[in-house]
């Protein structure tokens, strides 16, 4: 080839080399359906900006999202808390690991029946959700409502063996997390997740008859696997969550009932 032409060919391949490094990269980002994933959308243009592209995979089923992390079907998540992603590394021998705090959905204990904690009659029947993270933090809010005691300085592991105290003689159900909303036109009084409660219409700071501490530790997470904790695309994906356009959405949409980590 004469010099010419190969000074052509190198310079072109250059320039493609370059086009190529400017492209967007492209990350899935595991979510549950509701606010996790509105959320999600709205960090997505605020990513892009950064040079992100953020395609969002929205799951009914929050129980598959850490396994499908794990095999490499999404990049990162985030939907979870730190007691729960333990649990699901503990229980299904997954690595996922946690690269930032987003926000808190403070769990809350919601009734049709009764005004006020203190009418809960006698033998109420109340339900909270049936996995053990979350059936463990559900346990705490019921003692920080004085409706239990449990064993002092119980972690989020609690169950109901580490009850102490049921001076109500409460009898307490434990269902899918999903089913609690529609549980509480049949019991006294349910403790939800308030990404069920908010999709259902409930609202921590109108309806709750009891609700968690922002001093929580159930804020939730962005996770990925621990080789990914690294590449820049994590950070990348970290700033635009924690954003002051996200922080903006939040606040505006979800008015003090989501709080953020920022």
């Amino acid at each position: 080839m004469p010099v010419r032409n190969l000074l052509a060919a190198s310079a072109f391949g250059l320039l493609l080399a370059l086009a190529g490094g400017a492209a967007a990269e492209t990350i899935k980002l595991g979510v549950t359906a509701g606010p996790h994933a509105e959320i999600a959308e709205a960090l997505k243009p605020v990513a892009a900006a950064r040079g992100l592209d953020v395609e969002i995979v929205e799951f009914s089923d929050g129980a598959l999202i850490d396994p499908a992390t794990e095999d490499g079907d999404l990049d990162a998540n985030a939907f979870q808390h730190t007691p729960y992603l333990e649990q699901q590394n503990a229980d299904r021998g997954l690595h996922l690991v946690s690269v930032a705090k987003t926000v808190l959905l403070p769990m809350a204990a919601y009734s049709r029946k009764v005004k006020s904690i203190a009418d809960l009659p006698d033998g109420a029947e109340i339900t909270i959700p049936n996995d053990p993270s979350n059936g463990g933090r559900a346990l705490k809010l019921l003692d920080q409502g004085g409706i239990i005691k449990l064993t002092p300085g119980v972690t989020s592991k609690a169950t109901e063996l580490d009850i102490v105290d049921n001076p109500r003689h409460v009898r307490i159900l434990s269902l899918e997390t999903a089913q609690l909303p529609r549980s509480l036109e049949d019991v006294d009084f349910s403790v939800i997740t308030s990404h069920f409660a908010i999709s259902a219409g409930l609202l921590p700071s109108r309806d709750a008859l009891l609700i968690e501490s922002q001093q929580s530790e159930y804020f939730c997470l962005i996770a990925v696997k621990p080789e990914n904790a690294d590449k820049p695309w994590v950070k990348t994906l970290v700033e635009a969550y924690r954003s002051p356009e996200v922080k903006a959405f939040i606040d505006k949409e979800f008015q003090g009932n989501i709080i953020v980590s920022w």
